[in-house]
């Protein structure tokens, strides 16, 4: 598989979120990255998810959401864990 690198890009945003906002938490798998979104609702906080693939090209560091096939299952293992984490934190609310 490939080789897993350690780099501190600038977070990717979801398109509707204001500037200032910033993903409550972040996980990292190699060059793949998962944001976690928290967002509060009349209905309790929900939480979304976006993926990304950091790579580097001549200008510098960036990212994409577009995976080839040998990504795919490192991306299942990072979506699970985001899973795993919105799952634990939602438990951890008071009812």
């Amino acid at each position: 598989m490939a080789k897993t690198q350690t780099i501190t890009p600038t977070p990717q945003q979801p398109k509707a979120s204001t500037p200032a906002s910033k993903p409550v938490h972040e996980l990292r798998l190699g060059r793949l990255k998962a944001a976690i979104w928290e967002n509060p609702t009349e209905n309790g906080v929900r939480y979304n998810v976006t993926v990304a693939r950091l790579y580097k090209d001549e200008s510098g560091w960036k990212s994409t959401d577009s995976f080839g096939v040998d990504h795919l299952l490192w991306l299942a293992k990072l979506v699970n864990d985001a899973h795993s984490w919105i799952v634990q934190k939602q438990q951890q609310k008071p009812e």
